[in-house]
């Protein structure tokens, strides 16, 4: 897949993620891509299925404007994984084809278009950047566009799932952000934005067994919401830990709810992961991607093979 993938950051943008996925569509024939939704500027919202069997996976990255590099670590998983099932090869330590026999693979690269498109200097329209400088401007300590999480409208994408949402809103409110910003506002309400709408009704279309979202940065695997006892979710955390090196810990309670994982499994009980992949201040260099690529690895081929069955 040479040529998929840059050398520098201004190359990445919502358009070169779609360009990637339409590539890998037409070079394998066996994938398909998805779009599930929009973002607030019109981009798609798009996944990239790949698999036929029983066990249904999802993988999302980049809620967070900011943490893009995880949209390259799931495109690069895409490439390799689907030129591995095309050749009857191996993938990490695994059988490509029986993997793509017994799971379907659901991955979305960029749930935020738009927020990804600022932070890398990839919007034209003045008056979209104008707003956002305005918003910007009222947290003069955050670094903008860098330190930019959001989407354009200055929602925290990962803080519109309802799961103590209420809550969410709360602790953000003791930290006085109550209003649009680069990152920490929960929204007028939950599910206020479409990008967390397509996520979230992509979801309970799907049905899925087991979800991971990749942020950055930490490496630390958090496995729970609350206290609610999901069968398998602390050993499968454990084997992710066993294949990256990456810790297992429990979320804080400031950061402890309205995100995507904690909606998952306060809705379904089913294992779901936050993997905050990397180390350092988002957004991440390149320098790092390969070695966030290779920790990973192991973590996106065993969801694969997990079962909480």
């Amino acid at each position: 897949m040479d040529g998929l993938f840059f050398q520098n950051k201004r190359g990445f943008s919502s358009y070169h993620v779609e360009n990637v996925l339409n590539t890998l569509c037409e070079k394998y024939p066996f994938a398909r891509a998805e779009t599930i939704g929009r973002s607030v500027l019109g981009r798609p919202v798009t996944v990239l299925v790949i698999g036929e069997g029983a066990r249904r996976v999802f993988v999302n990255a980049a809620h967070h404007a900011n943490e893009w590099i995880t949209s390259l670590v799931l495109l690069r998983f895409a490439a390799e994984y689907l030129a591995a099932v095309d050749k009857d090869g191996v993938i990490y330590d695994a059988p490509a084809r029986a993997l793509y026999r017994s799971a379907t693979l659901h991955l979305l690269p960029l749930v935020n278009p738009d927020g990804a498109d600022l932070v890398n200097g990839q919007i034209q329209d003045e008056a979209v950047l104008k707003r956002a400088g305005r918003i910007a401007g009222r947290y003069p300590h955050i670094p903008f566009p860098d330190g930019w999480k959001a989407n354009i409208r200055g929602v925290d994408l990962n803080l519109q799932y309802p799961a103590g949402w209420e809550i969410a809103r709360a602790n953000k409110a003791e930290i006085g952000v109550v209003s649009p910003a680069p990152r920490d506002f929960v929204g007028p309400c939950a599910l206020s934005e479409p990008e967390s709408i397509a996520v979230f009704n992509y979801t309970l279309e799907n049905n899925f067994d087991i979800t991971l979202s990749y942020h950055t940065q930490g490496k630390v695997i958090y496995w729970k919401y609350l206290d609610i006892d999901v069968k398998n979710a602390l050993e499968i955390a454990l084997e992710f830990k066993k294949v990256s090196g990456y810790e297992v810990e429990d979320v804080p309670y400031a950061s402890g709810f309205a995100g995507y994982k904690d909606w998952f499994i306060k809705r379904f009980r089913r294992p779901g992961f936050t993997i905050e992949a990397g180390e350092g201040v988002s957004p991440l260099p390149l320098e790092q991607l390969d070695e966030i690529y290779k920790n990973n690895l192991g973590i996106l081929v065993r969801a694969l093979l997990c079962t909480n069955h």
